[in-house]
């Protein structure tokens, strides 16, 4: 059974930085991409950044290229994202889902995830 489970949320203010960490079992890496993916009450769920499984090529959207990094731990089983220069529009529940589809033209795909974590509040305030 694939599981994956969020951590690293939380406060933290204008122009700072966090690190979200997804855990997953159930399955290897080698076999699906890993991406992470946020919502806003009252909005749909965006994609905001992929790993691919077969080559570890990375997609991010626009709003976040140059202060988002996704990365993967194959020995600890974890796919990771670090937040810099955060921003109070990246305000959101942020969740971690598998797998993870990049059309041209479209961006990241949500309907394609079959999988998804609990999610983990991320709060940009002063």
């Amino acid at each position: 059974q694939i599981q994956l489970a969020e951590s690293g949320g939380g406060l933290v203010e204008p122009g700072g930085s966090l690190r979200l960490s997804c855990a997953y079992s159930g399955f290897t890496f080698d076999d699906y991409g890993i991406g992470w993916y946020r919502q806003v009450p009252g909005k749909e769920r965006e994609g905001v950044a992929c790993i691919h499984s077969t080559d570890s090529s990375t997609y991010y959207i626009d709003s976040v290229k140059g202060r988002f990094t996704i990365s993967r731990d194959k020995l600890k089983n974890t796919v990771s994202l670090q937040m810099n220069s955060l921003q109070p529009e990246d305000t959101a529940v942020y969740y971690c889902g598998t797998d993870c589809s990049v059309y041209e033209g479209l961006g990241i795909s949500v309907e394609d995830v079959e999988v998804w974590g609990q999610g983990t509040q991320v709060t940009v305030s002063s």
